[in-house]
């Protein structure tokens, strides 16, 4: 019983204190969590885009490039490469900044938050997207490429008829994935500033001394956009696949 009461009591709390106006505030943070995400993928899809072409050319430098991109983005940690870009920006923003007499020698001139969060989160989405895509590619059986060649196909038109749709198809499952530990990376931008989910629910926290109730509300609603997004990128798989469904 005096379980019960104590559960009663603390879920009163925590109508009134969602109602009291963290409530809207947790749901800003899911909005600039997902605008880092989507951002961050963006930026991500065309970094991983043009690595993966670069690991698969035939020429050494360039695979040289995209195996050091990779190996470097995916080896080091995701918050050192975060404060790397805010504060190392920062430092970069403001010797420029000097040096053209834009601000004194004694201002600072700070990376954009929002900028600086989304840059390293999507360089970090690069280099996972691209061994995605790579691994698409490899996955393309070569006869459809030699039979795209004896047609007469241009390489623009290989591209677009033959590879991209396959890539695409084959590729869909893995950025599933990435999506899903873009979204969780997003959290660590919560360093610059930027008032995602994870900073707002840290915020409230600190402001009501109710650690549990809003680390456990955040944590849930991380599990509520990783679980909508699930379904999602089920259906685009089986939108991209649609093709190469053999009829029943």
């Amino acid at each position: 019983m005096d379980f019960l009461n104590s559960l009663k009591d603390q879920l009163s709390t925590a109508y009134e204190l969602l109602a009291a106006g963290w409530g809207l505030q947790l749901l800003w943070g899911i909005g600039w969590t997902l605008a880092v995400t989507v951002v961050s993928m963006m930026i991500g899809a065309m970094l991983g885009s043009l690595v993966a072409a670069a690991k698969l050319s035939h020429r050494g430098g360039l695979r040289f490039i995209g195996e050091s991109y990779t190996t470097v983005f995916r080896g080091e940690p995701e918050l050192l490469v975060i404060y790397l870009f805010y504060y190392g920006g920062t430092q970069i923003l403001t010797g420029v900044a000097r040096s053209t007499g834009s601000i004194g020698s004694t201002d600072i001139l700070n990376m954009p938050s929002f900028l600086g969060g989304v840059l390293a989160v999507g360089i970090i989405s690069g280099a996972y997207q691209a061994e995605v895509f790579r691994g698409s590619f490899l996955a393309i059986l070569r006869g459809e490429l030699e039979a795209a060649r004896a047609y007469g196909m241009s390489a623009w038109l290989r591209f677009r008829l033959v590879i991209m749709p396959q890539v695409l198809r084959l590729a869909v499952p893995g950025l599933g994935n990435v999506w899903q530990l873009t979204i969780k990376d997003s959290a660590l931008i919560s360093v610059t500033g930027v008032a995602e989910l994870m900073l707002t629910a840290n915020k409230a926290a600190r402001s009501t001394h109710h650690s549990l109730l809003f680390y456990t509300v955040a944590g849930i609603l991380y599990l509520v956009m990783t679980s909508i997004s699930t379904p999602i990128f089920d259906k685009a798989e089986r939108y991209t696949s649609r093709s190469f469904l053999r009829p029943k």
